[in-house]
């Protein structure tokens, strides 16, 4: 397989913060030539066997996938699994404590919000959750775009729920050394999801680099919704820099709100090592 392939390894269902069912995600995906696939809800793999059923109905190769929240330099990482065995007991029991929290982080985001004038807000955000245990800052966001407080969720985010706005509280996620070795153990490949997005220094992503290499990481996310070409070429470099094998996904959520719909982005640079490459014995 090549850098050309149409690999689409990072999007999200119903089962976390996404509003399509795993089934329309693999119909959306080959509608627009995906021919490799994963979902990769987050801190969750509950989605895992209908994603698979779905892409081989729909003549797909398919990965197993889930991206785990990372506290990393006081800030939150996320970290994609690819390739993995998801029945391990590990990894299943790591993803597990890192959902714990959500819930208590939710009724606090909850209140601060209730602070500021606007009532029932994480009664309004369960109507948007698939699954509870992983009710998340993007479901608040869709209440509050439903309920006419902000016109879109990029508004919501910027206004009321990013540090030092009255809905933001902070989750203690899993240790970036804990997120790989239960990837890693469980036979996957251990990929740093759209690292620009992070805003860290030179200095604090070197070390996320740094970090993330020794303890058994494999790869990084070149080419992704959320980078611009230049982020592309930036991290296809620290890429061929750090030994790591380079990964592409739209991190799509939403046909009304992501920027890049599966299988739409740019083509890795033929210099780079696909991360797929690592994982020819895994697909399904």
């Amino acid at each position: 397989m090549t850098s050309i392939l149409n690999a689409d390894l990072h999007c999200h269902s119903v089962v976390s913060d996404g509003t399509l069912t795993p089934e329309a995600l693999a119909a959306r995906a080959r509608a627009n030539g995906v021919e490799l696939w994963s979902l990769t809800d987050h801190d969750e793999i509950g989605g895992q066997q209908r994603a698979l059923a779905a892409a081989q109905a729909e003549g797909m190769k398919y990965l197993t996938g889930t991206e785990i929240s990372v506290s990393f330099a006081g800030h939150t990482v996320h970290i994609v699994g690819l390739g993995f065995d998801a029945d391990n007991d590990d990894l299943k029991r790591g993803l597990a404590r890192t959902r714990g929290g959500r819930g208590e982080r939710a009724m606090e985001m909850s209140d601060g919000l209730a602070k500021v004038g606007i009532q029932g807000a994480y009664e309004g955000a369960l109507k948007f959750v698939g699954n509870p245990e992983l009710i998340s800052r993007t479901h608040f966001a869709r209440f509050l775009v439903e309920s006419g407080v902000c016109k879109d969720t990029n508004e919501v985010f910027r206004k009321f729920l990013t540090e030092g706005k009255p809905g933001f509280v902070p989750h203690r996620w899993a240790s970036l050394r804990d997120a790989i070795t239960w990837i890693t153990g469980a036979g996957g490949v251990a990929v740093i999801a759209h690292p620009a997005r992070y805003g860290f220094t030179p200095n604090e992503e070197y070390a996320l680099f740094t970090e993330f290499k020794a303890h058994g990481g494999q790869g990084v996310e070149v080419v992704t919704g959320s980078h611009s070409a230049q982020e592309a070429v930036t991290y296809g470099g620290l890429a061929r820099e750090f030994g790591l094998a380079a990964s592409r996904g739209s991190d799509f959520h939403s046909p009304d709100e992501s920027r890049i719909d599966l299988g739409t982005l740019p083509n890795l640079s033929g210099d780079l090592t696909p991360v797929w490459e690592l994982l020819a014995d895994r697909l399904q």
